[in-house]
C-alpha cells in the first residue's frame, strides 16, 4: 500500500540539504538546526511495522519501516546532523554542510528501510555525498577523494551484485536475517565490510577522513560505519566469523593510533577499534550481546563526535593537527579541553559515562556465551583504549609539553555543540536506562555491580600508570605510517609500472618480427600482382574461360563425392 510521504524522515534531511546550497544568514542556520529537530520527531512518530510501500517491478518496496533497532539508530543520525549542524555554522563551505544532511538523510534511510532494493539506493546516496564532504574542502582533500569515492563504489558494486544473486536465487528483497551458506550472501557481507572499514580494506578511514575540513571529519565519522554496523545487526547476526574480523579491528586501530602523530589520524583509528567491539558483538549473536553492538553504535556516534569537535576546535583555532606541534592548550582553551577529557573518559569506558554503560554489554554477551579467549581479548583491548584515545589525545594536544600557543576556544556555537556532547555522554553514563529502553531486545543487565566498576578502575589506572612509564616512547615526531592501502597505493603502482615496462620489452621483437611478416607479405603480392607477375599480366579469353570450366569441375567432383 501506499502510505503518506511526510512519514518519510529520510527526505526531510535531503531536501533541507538541498535547499541550504541557496540560502543564507539566519534563514539557512535556522533550517540547518531545525530540520534534524524536526526529523528526530518524525522518527517518533513512526509505529512499528511497515509505514510507507510502493510498488515496482512486481516487487513491494518498504520505505519506511518502524523497529526498535532502526528508530535507536535513526534518533542518534538525527541528533548527530543537529550536533554536526551547531558545530558547523561557521563552516564557509555551503556544499559540505548541503552534501552533510544528504549523507546523514540516507543513513536515516537505511536505518528505516525493509528492503534491499531501497537500502541499496540509500547505500549509494551515502557514497555520493560522503565523497561531497570531502571535495568541499578542496584542493588538499581530492586526492584522498578520490581513493574514498573507488573504494565506496566498489563495495557497492560487490553489495548490489550480491544483493541480484540473492533475489535472482530466492526471489526475495526483503531485508532480513541470512546465512552465508550462498555465494550472494557472502558479496553482500564482504560489500557492509568494506563500508565497516574491516581489516585489510578499511585504511581508506584514516587515509580519507582526516583529509576533510574541521567540520567535515564530524560529520563523517558518524554514518557510514555505523550503518553497515545496523545492516550486519539485521543481516547477519551471530555469524561467528565477525567475531574474528572484530577482534583484528580491535587490535589493529589501537597498535596504528599508538603510532600515530596526528590527532585526528588517531581518532581515525580508534573509530576503526570501537568499530572492532561493535562487530564481536554481533558475532556473538545473543541477545545481550547485539542489543551492546547497536548500544555501543549510539554511544560512540555522541562520544566520538564530541571528541573529533574538540580536535576540529583546535584545528579551527590554531592551524595545526599533529601532536608533536600542540601542546598546553587547557590554558586558554578551558571549554574545548573539559569535553575533549570527557569524550575520551567515555570512549574509555569510565564509570558514570557512556561507554561505560554500552562496552560492557558486548564483554558480557562474551562471558555469557562462555567464549573466555573473546571476554579476555575484549578487556584488553579496553586498556588499550585508554591508551590511545584516553590518555594519548588529550595528554599531548591540551597537556604536556607548552607549545607557545595562546588560542582562545571557539565561537559559542562549536562550544554549545560540544557541551551537548558532553551533556550526553555524562547523561546516559549515570542513567543508562535512558537508553536501554530503547534498545531491541529486553534488557536483564545491571552495569553498576561493585566488582564491575571496581575492575574497571584498575584496568583503568594500571593502563594510566603504563601510558606515563613508557611516556619517552609514546612520544611521536615526524613518521610515515604504512597501512594496508599501501599494498593498492604503492606495491599497486610499482606492479602496474612493472607490467608496462615488461610489456614494452617484450612487444619490441614481436614488433619487429611483424613488420618484417608484413614487409615479406607486401613484397610478395608485388612480385604476383605487378605489370610481369603471373597474376599481374594481360590473359587470353580463352585460358580464363578454361581456367573458369576446371574450377567448375573441380565443384561438382567434390559435390558429388562429399
Amino acid at each position: 500500500m501506499i502510505g503518506n510521504f511526510m512519514l518519510f524522515p529520510a527526505l526531510v534531511l535531503i531536501f533541507s540539504g538541498f535547499l541550504s546550497l541557496f540560502l543564507r544568514g539566519n534563514v539557512r542556520a535556522a533550517l540547518l538546526l531545525g530540520a534534524p529537530l524536526f526529523t528526530l520527531w518524525m522518527v517518533w512518530q513512526i509505529s512499528d511495522g511497515p509505514q510507507l510501500s510502493v510498488p515496482y517491478l512486481g516487487y513491494e518496496l518498504t520505505l519506511v519501516y518502524g523497529s526498535k533497532l532502526g528508530r535507536l539508530f535513526a534518533t542518534v543520525f538525527s541528533l548527530m546532523a543537529f550536533m554536526g549542524a551547531l558545530f558547523a555554522l561557521n563552516q564557509r563551505s555551503k556544499l559540505e554542510l548541503g552534501a552533510a544532511f544528504t549523507y546523514a538523510g540516507a543513513a536515516i534511510g537505511v536505518a528505516l528501510c525493509k528492503d534491499l532494493l531501497t537500502l541499496f539506493v540509500f547505500w549509494e546516496v551515502m557514497a555520493v555525498a560522503s565523497t561531497l564532504v570531502l571535495v568541499s574542502n578542496g584542493a588538499a582533500a581530492l586526492k584522498a577523494a578520490l581513493r574514498y569515492g573507488l573504494m565506496h563504489f566498489l563495495g557497492g558494486v560487490i553489495l548490489m551484485a550480491g544483493i541480484a544473486g540473492h533475489v535472482a536465487q530466492t526471489g526475495s528483497i526483503s531485508f532480513e536475517a541470512m546465512t552465508l551458506e550462498r555465494w550472494p550472501e557472502m558479496l553482500m557481507l564482504a560489500g557492509i565490510l568494506i563500508n565497516a572499514a574491516a581489516v585489510p580494506l578499511g585504511a581508506w578511514l584514516p587515509d580519507a577522513y582526516p583529509q576533510a575540513s574541521w567540520s567535515g571529519m564530524v560529520f563523517l565519522s558518524a554514518f557510514t560505519t555505523k550503518t553497515s554496523v545496523f545492516v550486519l545487526i539485521v543481516a547477519f547476526p551471530g555469524e561467528q566469523v565477525l567475531i574474528w574480523i572484530g577482534l583484528f579491528m580491535v587490535f589493529h586501530g589501537i597498535i596504528w593510533a599508538i603510532l600515530e602523530n596526528d590527532m585526528r589520524r588517531i581518532l581515525a583509528y580508534s573509530i576503526i577499534n570501537q568499530v572492532g567491539f561493535m562487530l564481536t558483538g554481533i558475532g556473538i549473536g545473543s541477545e545481550v550481546a547485539l542489543n551492546g553492538a547497536a548500544a555501543h553504535a549510539f554511544t560512540h556516534i555522541i562520544y566520538k563526535a564530541l571528541l573529533l569537535m574538540s580536535a576540529g576546535s583546535v584545528v579551527y583555532m590554531t592551524g595545526k593537527s599533529r601532536c608533536s606541534d600542540l601542546g598546553g592548550l587547557f590554558r586558554t582553551m578551558p571549554v574545548t579541553m573539559v569535553t575533549g577529557v570527557i569524550g575520551a573518559l567515555a570512549i574509555s569506558a569510565f564509570p558514570f559515562t557512556s561507554g561505560f554503560v554500552s562496552k560492557s554489554m558486548v564483554t558480557q554477551g562474551a562471558a555469557d556465551a562462555h567464549l573466555s579467549g573473546v571476554w579476555y581479548l575484549l578487556v584488553a583491548a579496553s586498556a588499550g583504549v585508554f591508551l590511545h584515545a584516553g590518555i594519548k589525545f588529550p595528554w599531548f594536544v591540551f597537556f604536556q609539553k607548552d607549545s607557545g600557543l595562546r588560542p582562545s576556544d571557539p565561537p559559542m556555537n562549536m562550544q554549545v555543540a560540544m557541551i551537548i556532547g558532553a551533556v550526553l555522554c555524562i547523561f546516559i553514563g549515570v542513567m543508562p536506562q535512558s537508553l536501554y529502553a530503547i534498545l531491541p531486545f529486553y534488557v536483564d543487565y545491571v552495569p553498576y555491580t561493585f566488582s564491575h566498576v571496581v575492575s574497571q578502575l584498575q584496568l583503568l589506572l594500571f593502563s594510566g600508570l603504563a601510558f606515563f612509564l613508557m611516556l619517552g616512547l609514546l612520544k611521536r615526531t615526524e613518521t610515515i605510517t604504512i597501512d594496508s592501502d599501501w599494498l593498492w597505493r604503492r606495491l599497486g603502482l610499482i606492479l602496474a609500472n612493472g607490467t608496462v615496462r615488461l610489456v614494452v620489452r617484450v612487444a619490441a621483437p614481436v614488433r619487429h618480427a611483424g613488420v618484417q611478416a608484413v614487409q615479406a607479405l607486401l613484397w610478395g603480392l608485388n612480385k604476383t600482382h605487378n605489370e610481369k607477375g603471373p597474376l599481374g599480366r594481360p590473359a587470353q579469353t580463352g585460358s580464363i574461360a578454361f581456367l573458369m570450366v576446371l574450377f567448375l569441375a573441380i565443384f561438382i567432383a567434390l559435390r558429388f563425392y562429399s
